[in-house]
């Protein structure tokens, strides 16, 4: 019999049906942050991470909420402190060079941070990243 936990955990004779499940989920989520609309004319994907990121003061801070859920999720889904590390450098990153005026939320265009941490917590499980 399997112990599944509230956060989907298991001994490691249940089904990753669920683990599967938040993955999709927070890929779904890095998505809409980072790559949701195409520049027209450009061709460049940007996310409301970019779009907050202009707003004056709490643009960046905000768009670090749904990062920092990414590393939690992570977190309960059992991810190691290298793993979440990992992740945790890139929200740093991510938060710093977005913060610079202008310039900064231009380079955190490309950066990609939940696409990147999403990444990270697929590799761990032995899951291939999907382009998108």
């Amino acid at each position: 019999m399997a112990d599944t936990s509230a956060y989907g955990e298991t001994d490691g004779t249940g089904s990753t049906d669920d683990r599967d499940d938040r993955i999709a989920r927070l890929e779904r989520l890095a998505h809409r942050m980072d790559m949701a609309f195409r520049v027209p004319g450009v061709g460049v994907r940007v996310g409301w991470d970019s779009i907050l990121g202009l707003v004056p003061g709490v643009g960046d801070a905000l768009a670090l909420a749904p990062g920092a859920y990414i590393v939690l999720e992570s977190h309960r889904m059992g991810a190691p402190g290298h793993v979440l590390a990992k992740q945790g450098v890139n929200l740093v990153i991510d938060f710093a060079i977005g913060s610079v005026p202008l310039v900064g939320d231009l380079i955190d265009v490309g950066f990609k941070a939940n696409r990147r941490n999403v990444a990270i917590l697929k590799d761990h499980f032995g899951r291939a990243p999907q382009d998108g």
